[in-house]
């Protein structure tokens, strides 16, 4: 007994079986051709500096080095820990005993940029011109 007559189908208007066939190949195609970059999102290399004074070079006098380091008391001023405060004022003393005062700024690393522009806004208020900033120094 048959309880549906069997119907015949019709062809599908599109083939499917190559349909997929030249999908894949173009796929492959632009898998092969496209060219890939690694570029990073935001990667900041600080510079390093070969600049040395050479010894013997000159008798003039050695400019005013300030540190900034990453952890607390943030800055140096030669060897001596200074505060934020303290920082300007030995700027605006070293300014009027000496106009020509050379200053030079040597940042950690990882040092936040916003220590190193305060140095640099104190070196400004100071009327300090002659400003130099490293961050990795080869010789001084």
């Amino acid at each position: 007994m048959k309880f549906y007559p069997r119907r015949r189908r019709n062809a599908p208007a599109i083939i499917i079986i190559s349909l997929i066939d030249v999908l894949l190949v173009m796929l492959v195609f632009l898998l092969f051709t496209t060219t890939f970059k690694n570029a990073p999102a935001v990667k900041l290399e600080l510079p390093e500096s070969s600049e040395a004074t050479k010894s013997g070079a000159g008798v003039e006098k050695p400019p005013m080095i300030v540190t900034v380091a990453t952890t607390e008391p943030n800055y140096f001023v030669g060897n001596r820990a200074v505060t934020a405060d303290r920082l300007l004022s030995e700027l605006q003393s070293a300014k009027a005993g000496d106009p020509q005062v050379r200053l030079v700024i040597r940042a950690d690393g990882d040092a936040a940029w916003r220590l190193v522009i305060k140095v640099l806004d104190f070196a400004k208020q100071s009327q300090i011109t002659n400003v130099k900033a490293f961050t990795k120094n080869k010789a001084l």
